[in-house]
């Protein structure tokens, strides 16, 4: 069984409270969910959707096409109308075509409250009704989301609650075909922020200094809020600028640190990324994209930032840039990132987006014993004559934190020599402390993970892709195949340096990408020496999903 909600209003009206607790309640019930959000960038007004996609195994992908479409006012159906599919259960205060279930939501709110406060937890009933959820089980969910409201608010949510269902289940007999039965089955469901700030506690990280911006506020957020248990020190820096810079001073001090933004802030904290660079301080960045120039569509998504990344900085200095695909993989690719940062003494940037920060995953095991963690420090009793910045085989010097030992431990902005003194000999020590540093590249390129490669075997056109679009391009995969078309993926979460990989020869290479310049195909032609053949592309601040590839591939295959 599988069924997929969009639930449609405007900011103000509790979609996202509706969505939550359904998706709650039918995860509790054993089912996989998983959810996207879109949304524009007011507090109240405009119109927005939650998507729940739920079935017996996870499809960690977004679709548009909707099996039943609550909409809360006139305005929201008429803007997301062309998302239904042929057959859909309409659920509404007003009927819009012959499939309308009609509940009258605020007046049954009324009846709870004498006022319209409730009208949403009645919708919420009423789609519970309509999706075949257990009564039960959705007051269960109800409970746990505002007890801490009172007895009385309780009761009032289960009366409410109570009223849309009876209501809609009286309309929905024959009609609605779906049921969602308790299942002996359990998943976590998290949100991609979560999974980031969850990886980041998982690997050792003791400090994050953030300035609140959309879509990457939810890592600090969910750190700050477990911080007794997690153990992560959070600071709301006043800007960026001292977000990064905080972040480098408590990793120069020795704890695993990071700050988390989106385009605006970080491009605030490209000279903060160059003094990683030169100060060799680990550092790890998560960049939460969003469609730009400027403040674009600050609540939208994109993949348009990977140049960005990359090329962040001024001078020549190594950087590994990472880009989880899913909440499962964001929690290894933040172990991944601290380790890659303290192994090699550099930043790491994680590419994350709004499509994967806000969707909640349904995860079966996140395998957190397969994430190593390990600690780089040196033992400060191996030196007598301590070096900061020693030359070595691999660019990579001893680093000791100050205050670890009876050691002397510099740092500066400025060219240095090994003890990390300023220089100003350009004819021996500045080119080789540069050379030093740039060493580190070929170890880190060998030390990056290659590319999953997925029915690649017999394939003659492979799909490219990188971050958040994996979901949506194996869906893709696997509906072509069944058509009969020979297609494989190869998805990287380790861009840059370009892991060493052997792309198959002889099949045509296609680029799926949230952008609009197809990013990763000119990296890859850098890393690879490899033109891709086709490009399936979007940038209106929407997720790519099975659909739009399944349709480009048929109109340029």
């Amino acid at each position: 069984m599988e069924c997929t909600m969009v639930i449609a209003g405007s900011a103000g009206e509790g979609i996202q409270t509706i969505g939550d607790v359904l998706a709650d309640t039918l995860s509790s019930q054993g089912y996989a969910v998983f959810t996207w959000q879109e949304y524009e960038s007011r507090i109240r007004g405009g119109q927005n959707s939650y998507t729940i996609r739920v079935s017996e195994s996870p499809m960690n992908a977004p679709t548009v096409e909707a099996d039943i479409f609550l909409y809360l006012n006139r305005e929201a159906l008429e803007k997301y109308s062309q998302r239904l599919k042929a057959g859909a259960i309409l659920l509404g205060e007003s009927a819009a075509s012959e499939s309308s279930i009609v509940v009258p939501f605020k007046d049954l709110a009324r009846s709870v409250s004498g006022r319209t406060i409730y009208a949403n937890t009645i919708a919420m009933g009423a789609l519970a009704a309509v999706v075949g959820v257990e009564q039960a089980a959705l007051e269960k969910v109800l409970t746990k989301e505002f007890a801490a409201k009172g007895d009385e608010v309780v009761r009032a949510n289960h009366k409410a609650a109570a009223l849309g269902f009876d209501h809609a289940l009286q309309a929905c007999r024959d009609r609605c075909p779906w049921t969602f039965p308790k299942k002996e089955k359990a998943y976590y469901l998290i949100s991609g922020n979560e999974a980031l700030a969850l990886g980041a506690f998982h690997a050792g990280c003791r400090f994050i200094a953030a300035y609140p911006m959309t879509p990457s506020t939810g890592i600090i957020t969910y750190l700050a809020k477990h911080w007794e248990k997690a153990g992560v020190f959070c600071e709301q820096a006043e800007d960026e600028i001292a977000a990064v810079n905080m972040a480098l001073g408590a990793s120069f001090a020795g704890a695993r640190a990071m700050t988390a933004t989106s385009g605006g802030g970080f491009a605030l904290m490209v000279e903060g990324i160059s003094l990683s660079g030169m100060t060799e301080v680990p550092l790890v960045i998560v960049l939460a994209q969003r469609p730009g120039p400027a403040t674009g569509l600050p609540t939208r998504t994109a993949q348009g930032d990977l140049l960005f990344a990359v090329h962040a900085g001024h001078g020549e200095f190594p950087k590994a840039i990472l880009a989880p695909s899913d909440a499962e993989d964001a929690v290894h690719t933040m172990c991944r990132a601290f380790h890659l940062a303290d192994q090699f003494q550099i930043p790491v940037i994680v590419l994350s987006d709004q499509l994967l920060a806000d969707s909640r995953f349904s995860i079966e095991n996140f395998h957190l014993e397969k994430a190593v963690r390990r600690s780089f420090l040196a033992d400060p009793k191996d030196f007598t004559d301590y070096k900061r910045y020693a030359f070595t085989e691999t660019g990579v010097s001893p680093r000791l934190s100050p205050g670890q030992g009876p050691h002397l431990v510099t740092a500066d902005s400025d060219e240095h020599d090994e003890w990390g003194h300023i220089t100003e000999d350009l004819v021996v020590t500045a080119p080789s402390m540069h050379a030093k540093r740039l060493k580190k590249i070929s170890f880190l390129q060998k030390a990056m993970q290659p590319p999953l490669a997925y029915r690649t075997e017999d394939a003659e056109d492979v799909f490219c892709t990188w971050g958040s679009t994996k979901g949506a391009a194996l869906e893709a995969v696997e509906a072509l195949r069944r058509t009969g078309a020979r297609v494989g993926l190869l998805h990287w979460s380790e861009l840059w340096p370009p892991p060493v990989a052997a792309l198959p020869e002889r099949v045509r290479l296609w680029a799926v990408e949230n952008n609009a310049t197809a990013q990763w195909a000119s990296l890859m032609a850098l890393g690879y020496g490899r033109t891709v053949d086709k490009k399936v592309l979007r940038h209106d601040g929407l997720p790519l999903t099975a659909h739009d590839i399944w349709r480009a591939y048929h109109d340029l295959a």
